[in-house]
This record gives structure tokens, C-alpha cells and sequence, in this order.
């Protein structure tokens, strides 16, 4: 099973328009309107900001995925059900000029190729603003990490075991607003576009959009139970008795992200946001009746990224994770999703600008 994984990071476009060479030489002219909204779109203070000294840059990652999707009913017997593929590992080569960043990555336990598993992510960091794209579908290679489906039912016996019934697909788009971008830089610790010299933290406010669409296979997981013990009176609460679930949310968010410079080109940044989101979504359950799938409501989602890097301008290393969890809840139903993944990274830049090579 191969599973392709592209990520396409756009580095500090703000910052690189700022360090652009052709802004750093003063016109006679009159500046045009697009150069004048990108310089102070992109101001920041180098006391405490140190911008892009190189045009280029390679770079070799190593990503690991996680996924973990939890049903729970409130109905009968109050059911829980967690499930969770089996983490991959993949790794591959970058490379990028200026702002302009592409990779491709390759997992390292599954090569071969058929898989159904696939995922593309964007992601914009940017001095005054932060972009997020992501589009995910998962293959069927769930496996069951924790069951609860009552008193009778003895739970060791499911867990561990494949089950190729549930799929989830995913297209979300996030936009937040940095207010301290001047002092603060997220590409230093997550483009490494920029060198953060001073400790400085930010606030932020974002929205968000999101699409998700949850089928599942009843009927597989009660063949499973009859299998594991042999029971064939244990059901599932109506409400988990569904075929296919889709609901879309619209969130604001609000967070705080620190970056602590703990040694000379070393930096540690942690951002937590928590969004106030609004969903609404019907399913297709087993009764026509059965409109347990109803959301129309309100919920607390929440995303954080940490990352640790070391970087001299030229030479730069570190890792970073990005945490995101999605919340649905109704009365008588919950889904709850938290998926991410964790960078190892070195690379290197060079092609240096002209603004740098002078003062050498």
C-alpha cells in the first residue's frame, strides 16, 4: 500500500516580499500601490526578527501521521468505540526559491501501490497572517483501539483487530491574523524562513471552514462482535447505526502563540487556538425515523502547533507537530477526531542576497 503525502509550504511570503532585492533599493519613482501594501503588509522589526539571508534552500523531512477517530452513543447502553490506523512513517526531499517551497514523501513501511489512503496539505506562514489547507482521505485500514458496547460484551476481545468499515474524508481551510507580527515570526519556527532573536509571543484570531464526511459499516462491526464471542443478541445503539454522516462547520477562533529563544540560534515556539464553531450536518441512519444525526449546534474545537529549531541562517534543524482536534456532539450522539503530524527536518540555504552579500 503506498500512501502519497504532499505537503507545499509557502515561507514567509511577507517577510521574503520585504527582503525582496528590489525593495531595498530607493526609486526615484513613486512606489506603486502592490509594493507599497507588501512592505507594510510585512514590516517587522529586526531588533527582534532577523529576515531570509538566502534565495534557496533544500531540505530533507521525515513526517509521522496519527489519526484517532472516537463514536460514542447515548442511548441504551452508552457505546464507545475508538479506532486508529496504524501510524506511518514517510520521508522526503524538498526544495525551494525565495518563498516557494514543494516536497514529496514517500511512507517507508508501505511502497507498494493501490492504496486508497491520500492527503495534501498547504500551509502559509507569513509575517502578518497564516493560511491552512487541508484535504485528507483515509484508507481502510482502521483498526479497533478501545470498545465499549456494554456489560456483556468483554472488550479485549475487538481490540487490536482490523476493520476496513469505517472511511473518513476531510477538506478544511484555516485563516488566522497575527497581531504582534512585527516582533513575533511563526516562520522562524515553522517555515524557517526567519531567525527569531529576541523571546516575543502574539495573539491571534482566525476563521475556519470545514467539510467532513463519516461513512461506517455497521453491520461489519456486529458481524465482528458475533465472531469475537459468539453473541448474537448484542446490538448497536441506534444512533451508531448509520451509513454515512456529513456536516460542515464555521468557526472563529481565538489563540496565543509564544516563541522562547532558549539559546543563540535555538528557539522553542508552542500556539494553542481554540474555535467556537458552528456545525450542521443530517446522516443516514438504519430508521427513516431516526434523525439522531441532526447537528445544528455549537461546539469547542482546538489546534496546536510546537516546535523546537536550531538555525544560523544557513543551516537550520529541528521538529515541530501540529495537533487538530474536531468535536461534534449531540444528545444522543458524539464523534470526535484528532489527527497530526509530527516533522523531523535539516536543511540547508544558499544563494545568497545581494543586501547580504554586500555587507560581508
Amino acid at each position: 500500500m503506498k500512501y502519497i503525502y504532499i505537503v507545499i509550504l509557502l515561507l514567509g511570503l511577507g517577510i521574503e516580499a520585504r527582503a525582496d532585492d528590489s525593495l531595498e533599493v530607493e526609486k526615484p519613482k513613486k512606489e506603486s500601490w502592490l509594493k507599497r501594501t507588501l512592505r507594510n503588509f510585512a514590516e517587522i522589526d529586526e531588533n527582534y526578527v532577523e529576515p531570509q539571508h538566502y534565495n534557496w534552500s533544500a531540505m530533507l523531512q521525515a513526517t509521522y501521521n496519527y489519526d484517532i477517530y472516537k463514536l460514542a452513543s447515548d442511548g441504551q447502553h452508552n457505546q464507545k468505540l475508538t479506532f486508529a490506523p496504524e501510524p506511518s512513517w514517510k520521508a522526503g526531499p524538498y526544495f525551494g526559491w525565495r518563498w516557494l517551497f514543494f516536497g514529496y514523501t514517500f511512507d517507508l513501511k508501505n511502497l507498494n501501490f493501490g492504496s486508497n489512503k491520500q492527503g495534501l496539505e498547504f500551509s502559509l506562514y507569513a509575517a502578518q497572517v497564516g493560511v491552512d489547507f487541508f484535504w485528507r482521505r483515509t484508507g481502510s485500514d482502521y483498526k479497533i483501539r478501545d470498545v465499549d458496547l456494554g456489560d456483556r460484551f468483554k472488550d479485549d476481545f475487538l481490540e487490536g483487530r482490523s476493520f476496513d468499515g469505517l472511511k473518513v474524508g476531510i477538506t478544511g481551510v484555516n485563516v488566522y491574523y497575527i497581531f504582534n507580527h512585527k516582533r513575533f515570526s511563526y516562520p522562524a519556527a515553522f517555515a524557517q524562513s526567519t531567525c527569531q532573536k529576541i523571546s516575543c509571543g502574539s495573539w491571534m484570531a482566525g476563521l475556519g471552514y470545514l467539510e467532513h464526511t463519516l461513512t461506517f459499516d455497521h453491520d461489519k462491526l456486529e458481524k465482528l462482535v458475533e465472531e469475537a464471542q459468539e453473541i448474537s443478541d448484542i446490538k448497536l445503539d441506534s444512533s451508531l447505526m448509520f451509513n454515512e454522516v456529513k456536516y460542515f462547520d464555521v468557526s472563529g477562533s481565538v489563540g496565543y502563540a509564544y516563541n522562547w529563544v532558549f539559546a543563540k540560534n535555538c528557539l522553542f515556539c508552542a500556539s494553542l487556538s481554540l474555535a467556537l464553531s458552528y456545525k450542521n450536518s443530517r446522516g443516514e441512519t438504519l430508521s427513516n425515523e431516526d434523525r439522531g444525526f441532526d447537528f445544528r449546534n455549537f461546539n469547542v474545537d482546538g489546534i496546536g502547533r510546537f516546535g523546537v529549531v536550531w538555525n544560523n541562517t544557513q543551516w537550520y534543524a529541528g521538529a515541530n507537530a501540529i495537533i487538530r482536534y474536531y468535536n461534534y456532539h449531540k444528545d444522543r450522539f458524539s464523534a470526535n477526531n484528532i489527527f497530526g503530524n509530527l516533522n523531523i527536518y535539516v536543511g540547508y540555504n544558499f544563494g545568497k542576497r545581494k543586501r547580504y552579500k554586500q555587507n560581508q
